[in-house]
C-alpha cells in the first residue's frame, strides 16, 4: 500500500515511478491511498491497508502526530516513510535543511534585501528544515537571520502568487525572494513580474523540486534537484528487505539521500 498526500504532486509522481520500477519487478501491486492533505486520513489509510491484508506500506509523511506515531508502532506490518525524517520510524528522506541553505547563499551573494516564502511549519521538512536552511545561510553570510521578511503559503502556484503580492506590497524594496518549493516559486514569479520589475534583473527568485515547469518558464527557474526518483527506489528496496528478511533489518534504517543546485536564469 501507498500512501500520498497530493496525487497531483509532480514529486510525489516522480517517487512512485521509482517505487513502483521496484516493487512490480519482484511481482507486488501498488494500491494508492491519497489524504488529500487531510493528515488524520494518515491512520485511517494504515488501519485500512493492514485490514486488506498489506505486505507493506510506503506513507508519503507529512506531519507526526501522536496518533500517526502510535499507529504506525502498533501496525504490525512493515512501514517505509518517505520525505520526512521522523525519529524512530524506517525513513528516506531529503537534505532540506543543507540544500535550503546552498542555494539561499546564491541569492545572498548578489541580493541586499532578501525575503523567504516558506510552508506551514508542522511539514517538518519543507516547513521547519527549509527555513532553518535559510536562516544559516544568513548566518554564513554574515547577515541578521532574525528578521527576515516571510511570508507562508500552501504548496501551490497560486498560493506563491498572493504571498509573493502580500511580500512586495510590504517590502517593495526586495531584491531576492526564496521559495519553499517550485510551485511556490512560480507564482512568485508571477507577481515580480506584475509589480514591473524584472527577473533576474530587478529580483531573484529560486525553487525547490526541479520540476518540468522550470525549464518553460521566463527566465527559467534556478532550483535545488532532490533525487525523487531514488528517493521511490530506495524506499522500496528498503521495504522489500523488512518484508522479506526481518531479522537481517535489525535496526531503524533512517536514509538521507543528496541534493544538486541548478543555476538557470532566475537569479
Amino acid at each position: 500500500g501507498v500512501i500520498i498526500p497530493d496525487i497531483r504532486s509532480h514529486s510525489m509522481s516522480r517517487v512512485l515511478t521509482g517505487l513502483a520500477s521496484v516493487l512490480e519487478a519482484r511481482d507486488y501491486i501498488l494500491i494508492l491511498g491519497c489524504t488529500y492533505g487531510e493528515n488524520d486520513r494518515e491512520a485511517q489509510y494504515i488501519e485500512t491497508m493492514k485490514r486488506g491484508g498489506m505486505d507493506g506500506i510506503v506513507l508519503m509523511g507529512t506531519v507526526l502526530t501522536p496518533y500517526l506515531r502510535e499507529t504506525i508502532e502498533d501496525c504490525g506490518i512493515p512501514i517505509v516513510v518517505t520525505g520526512q525524517n521522523f525519529k524512530g520510524i524506517p525513513c528516506v528522506y531529503h537534505d532540506d535543511e543543507n540544500a535550503m541553505r546552498d542555494v539561499a547563499k546564491l541569492v545572498l551573494a548578489k541580493r541586499n534585501k532578501i525575503a523567504y516564502v516558506g510552508v506551514d511549519e508542522a511539514d517538518t521538512a519543507a516547513g521547519k528544515s527549509r527555513k532553518k536552511g535559510v536562516e544559516k545561510a544568513f548566518i554564513d553570510m554574515g547577515r541578521d537571520a532574525k528578521n527576515i521578511p516571510s511570508e507562508t503559503s500552501g504548496f501551490n502556484a497560486e498560493s506563491g502568487y498572493y504571498a509573493g503580492k502580500r511580500l512586495i506590497e510590504k517590502h517593495p524594496d526586495l531584491d531576492g525572494i526564496i521559495c519553499a518549493s517550485d510551485h511556490i516559486a512560480h507564482g512568485v514569479m508571477r507577481a515580480v513580474k506584475e509589480s514591473g520589475r524584472r527577473i533576474p534583473e530587478d529580483v531573484s527568485v529560486t525553487g525547490v523540486g526541479d520540476s518540468w515547469a522550470d525549464m518553460i518558464s521566463e527566465p527559467q527557474l534556478t532550483t535545488v534537484g532532490l533525487y525523487y526518483n531514488d528517493c521511490g527506489t530506495v524506499a522500496g528496496n528498503l521495504l522489500l528487505d523488512m518484508i522479506n528478511d526481518p531479522g537481517r533489518v535489525s535496526h531503524i534504517n533512517q536514509i538521507k539521500l543528496g541534493y544538486k543546485i541548478i543555476e538557470r536564469g532566475s537569479v
